[in-house]
C-alpha cells in the first residue's frame, strides 16, 4: 500500500459519479412528470400543479442526496452531509477511516465521537473513494501534527 501524496489545498472531495447520476435523474424525473401533467387533457389546473409540485419535491430530494462533500483547506475540514454542515479544525480529527464494507468515510474526533463524511463514499467509484480517503488521511496526519506542535 503506497503512501498517497498530500494534495494541494484547498481540495474538495465529492462522489462525482453518484452526484451526476442523482442530478441527471432528478432533472429527467422533473421533465417527464411535468410533461405528463401537461399532456393529460383530463387534468385540471390544480391537478397539473400537484404533478409539478410532486416532480419538484422528488427532484429536490435527489438534489439533497447529491449535496455531500468534504472540503479541506489550511485551517481544517468542512463536512457537508445531506442536511448538515460541520466545520472541524485539523487538530479535532484523530483518524480518517474507510474500512471494507463502510458506506462512507468516518472521522474519529478528539471529543470521542465519530462523524460520517458522506462526501467520500465507495458506492459507484470504489477506487476513487479509497484514493480520496488516503489523501484526506495524509492531510489530517500532516496538518494535525503541525497543529499539535504549535
Amino acid at each position: 500500500m503506497s503512501q498517497s501524496p498530500t494534495p494541494a489545498l484547498p481540495v474538495t472531495f465529492r462522489p462525482g459519479r453518484t452526484r451526476a447520476i442523482l442530478l441527471t435523474m432528478g432533472l429527467a424525473m422533473f421533465v417527464v412528470i411535468t410533461g405528463v401533467a401537461l399532456l393529460l387533457e383530463r387534468l385540471g389546473p390544480g391537478e397539473r400543479a400537484s404533478f409539478v409540485f410532486t416532480a419538484a419535491l422528488l427532484a429536490g430530494v435527489l438534489v439533497l442526496l447529491s449535496r455531500p462533500k468534504v472540503v479541506a483547506d489550511e485551517e481544517g475540514v468542512t463536512v457537508v452531509n445531506i442536511t448538515r454542515t460541520r466545520r472541524l479544525a485539523w487538530a479535532e480529527i484523530l483518524r480518517v477511516n474507510l474500512r471494507p464494507g463502510d458506506p462512507w468515510v468516518f472521522l474519529d474526533l478528539s471529543d470521542g465521537t465519530s462523524l460520517p463524511a458522506l462526501g467520500i463514499q465507495p458506492g459507484i467509484a470504489k477506487e476513487s473513494a479509497i484514493r480520496d480517503a488516503r489523501a484526506l488521511r495524509a492531510l489530517a496526519e500532516s496538518h494535525g501534527t503541525v497543529a499539535e506542535t504549535r
